[in-house]
């Protein structure tokens, strides 16, 4: 068991919660307003930094540059801002939200990618891949991922047999190891 706490008896507990993206959190991910022509990210110039979500309203030519009107998430009194075209993002369509691979993704943009990574963090999914990479996002609290149990479910598998785990990583580079003969 991590840290201070100490195990005294019985099985290791189940890791899934902080593993697999449930099916309820599927659906409620489908259910964010999107629009496949309007939909986009602009760059938040507030304090916090990142990207809004918005939805495009009008093209336009400001001075010399071409520009496009947003009506963003944080308007409430719809009021419509404008950007520089070569600032705003596509979007992805919701389905995407929660993706176990960012390499699946339709639009593979910067706030595409910070986009699934703060959805699976908020979900204390802290694990993703991003086509051969893990990432990882630390969650300043300790999950019971890292068990005895965790380990076994990897054991043998290919990485795209299980969830995001670093265990998968170190699965696949250890039975590399054992075909090849050679160090990952």
């Amino acid at each position: 068991m991590p840290g201070h706490v100490k195990k005294v008896t019985g099985p290791d507990p189940d890791p899934s919660p902080w593993l697999e993206v449930k099916q309820a959190l599927k659906d409620k991910c489908l259910l964010k307003p999107y629009d496949a022509k309007k939909s986009c990210w602009v760059p938040n110039k507030g304090e916090d930094g990142g990207y809004l979500e918005g939805l495009t309203e009008a093209d336009m030519k400001v001075a010399d540059w071409e520009a496009v009107g947003v009506k963003t998430s944080v308007n409430v009194n719809g009021e419509v801002k404008v950007f520089k075209s070569e600032t705003i993002c596509q979007m992805n369509p919701p389905k995407f939200d929660c993706a176990e691979d960012m390499a699946n993704l339709t639009f593979l943009g910067d706030a595409c990618v910070l986009w699934n990574s703060v959805v699976r963090y908020q979900n204390e999914l802290i694990y993703t891949y991003s086509g051969l990479f893990c990432i990882a996002i630390n969650p300043y609290k300790r999950y019971p991922i890292y068990t005895l149990r965790t380990m076994e479910i990897y054991m043998g598998k290919r990485r795209s047999e299980c969830w995001p785990h670093i265990f998968g990583v170190a699965e696949a580079a250890y039975q590399g190891m054992n075909n090849s003969g050679m160090n990952q």
